[in-house]
């Protein structure tokens, strides 16, 4: 290998890394717990302490799908070299960076994939429709499912006819057969990635559709149980406890989704440097991700928690269920998504069940939602240019 091939590498690495705290610092740090945070139950360092752990655990075993999207799968017949992906990096990061500043959710996901999608392009890459009509589909459509089902939860949760020891356990148990259902690494037969459900089925020689769907009623039911055991005792503190561990859900989505950004413009070099295992870099990424949350978050969870809407633990509920579903959905498609549109949206939609216009700040949203736009243009023309003007070998 020659040197300077290692010292661009070790550089794509260092801006990975600072990316990957960034991420931490911003959107995946700040955005699983500030509902929880909103609604008084838990502090803010606290919560920026359990989602580093939970961002760095799902980091490592859900993060390959998204990451390898990020870095093979959004441009055609060109792979990045090293200098394109430091520009990537530094640009994604940097757009990040003026959002933790300002206090405003700029989207990492807009950034990374612009950026990505630009230094491509100028490097005479095609575009590859389908993935982004993909991309495009889940993020036109997050606000609207997102915020939708979360105004549902947040109208039913309230009501007097739904008692929480009923509609609180009915969440938690679809919440735990989503949860069985999903893949993580090395739970497969042959050590690639699998669910619970296969690892149970698997185990107790159950086979076919039939016994994955009573195997993912089985854990519905014994999670719905419990927590309506839970909730009948102390109604404050279960909901409460429901309402944590539905962050800590989220959070360590948020790190399975998340790291792609960070480390995924790192896969097309690793075979010039020698045989790297994708697993090394993920756990570099998470690692990155738990750095910057502890760090750097505590800015953003106060932001989300205090700006967007006066939330309490129902509407806080309503508003993780949802992101955590669709975290999960970007995971199993491959989609880089932003967290910070998943739940601002969820938010939003919780707020305006119970609180209406005057729960919501209209001039946040507005900024908000212009940031987005405006840093996905912004990436994609800095990436082009920049590729253009500087030799990018």
């Amino acid at each position: 290998m020659e040197p300077s091939v290692l010292g661009l590498f070790v550089v794509a690495g260092l801006a990975s890394l600072f990316m990957a705290w960034v991420i931490g610092a911003g959107s995946s740090g700040a955005t699983p717990f500030a509902p929880a945070v909103g609604a008084n139950a838990i502090s803010t360092m606290r919560a920026a302490f359990v989602v580093g752990i939970f961002g760095f655990a799902g980091a490592v075993v859900q993060g390959a799908n998204v990451s390898e999207a990020v870095g093979q799968g959004l441009i055609g017949g060109v792979s990045l070299p090293a200098t394109g992906v430091i520009v990537v990096l530094f640009i994604g990061a940097g757009l990040m960076a003026i959002g933790i500043k300002t206090g405003y959710p700029i989207a990492t996901a807009f950034t990374v994939t612009g950026a990505v999608v630009g230094v491509g392009l100028a490097l005479g890459g095609t575009p590859v429709w389908p993935k982004y009509v993909q991309i495009g589909a889940v993020w036109v459509l997050t606000p609207f499912v997102g915020g939708g089902l979360a105004y549902g939860i947040a109208s039913v949760l309230p009501r007097a006819d739904v008692p929480e020891r009923f509609s609180v356990p009915l969440l938690a148990g679809l919440v735990g057969a989503v949860l069985a259902n999903v893949e993580f690494a090395s739970l497969g037969p042959d050590g690639g990635a699998g669910t619970l459900i296969g690892l149970s089925q698997r185990t107790l020689h159950i086979d076919g559709l039939v016994g994955t769907v009573a195997v993912s009623v089985l854990v519905a039911v014994s999670i719905g149980i419990l927590v309506s055991w839970d909730i009948r005792r102390d109604l404050s503190g279960g909901l409460r406890r429901v309402l944590l561990v539905l962050g800590s859900l989220v959070a360590f989505s948020a790190g399975g989704s998340q790291v792609g950004l960070a480390v995924g413009p790192l896969l097309p070099i690793l075979d010039d440097v020698g045989s790297i295992p994708v697993v090394a870099v993920l756990v570099g990424g998470g690692f990155g991700i738990l750095v910057g949350s502890w760090t750097g978050a505590p800015r953003m969870i106060k932001s989300l928690a205090q700006d967007y809407s006066s939330l309490g633990p129902r509407r806080s509920i309503a508003a993780l269920v949802p992101s955590f579903l669709i975290a999960q959905v970007a995971v199993l498609l491959g989609v880089p998504v932003s967290f910070n549109e998943i739940v601002v949206s969820a938010i939003i939609g919780s707020g305006a069940a119970v609180g209406g216009g005057d729960a919501i700040s209209s001039r946040k949203i507005l900024v908000t939602v212009g940031a987005w736009g405006g840093s996905l243009v912004l990436a994609l023309a800095l990436g082009y240019t920049t590729t253009l003007v500087l030799p990018v070998v």
